[in-house]
Order: structure tokens, then C-alpha cells, then sequence
């Protein structure tokens, strides 16, 4: 996976856990090799920073906590993921064939 397209995928995983549990570097680095992503503690400090400065998450001592405005982004990113899902992922219960507002694209030749 291209890296710009993995950070973004652990920046989901990241949201998603801190909206759950307080995050650390060392908790969440297995996690994400368990997950299959290659990553090391810097990158996950680089991601859970890159969060905090888009005022995502707040840090306090080791730990990293979601904010107000990482909670709604992360509602976003959830329905967004809800429609990419049914689209691109095979045996999806939401095909894009069975969604209403669905148009075929028009073929430009």
C-alpha cells in the first residue's frame, strides 16, 4: 500500500480507537502490525501529532484523547466509509446497484 494512502487508513484506526479508549504509541503500534500495516513508534507519533494539530486529539503526558472535533470527523469519515464500502467491497450488502439515488455513469465516446 502506498504510504499517503496507509497514514490515512492510520489516521481511521486512530480516531476510531481514541474515540473508544486513551491511546499510547506502545498500545496502539501492535495493533496496527496485527492489522498488517509495517509501522514503526515514530510513525505512529508522527500520525497521532498530525491529528493533534488538526486539533483531532489532545495529548496529555503519553496519552492521546479525541476531541469534540475529532468525534464529528470521524462521524464523517464513518459514512463515508459506510457508501466507499458498498461500492468497492465485493459481497457488500449495500451494492451500488441496490442504492436508489445511484446513477450509471454516462459513457463519453
Amino acid at each position: 500500500m502506498h504510504a499517503e494512502v496507509q497514514n490515512l487508513f492510520i489516521r481511521i484506526h486512530l480516531l476510531h480507537h481514541s474515540h473508544e479508549v486513551k491511546l499510547t504509541v506502545n498500545d496502539m503500534q501492535p495493533f496496527l502490525e496485527d492489522r498488517g500495516y509495517r509501522v514503526g513508534e515514530r510513525e505512529i507519533k508522527q500520525e497521532l501529532e498530525y491529528l493533534v494539530q488538526e486539533n483531532m486529539l489532545t495529548s496529555s503526558s503519553d496519552e492521546y484523547i479525541i476531541t469534540g472535533t475529532g468525534i464529528q470527523e470521524l462521524k464523517a469519515i464513518r459514512k463515508r466509509l459506510s457508501l466507499l464500502c458498498g461500492e468497492v467491497v465485493p459481497g457488500s450488502s449495500k451494492s451500488v446497484s441496490q442504492r436508489k439515488s445511484y446513477k450509471e455513469p454516462s459513457v463519453v465516446g
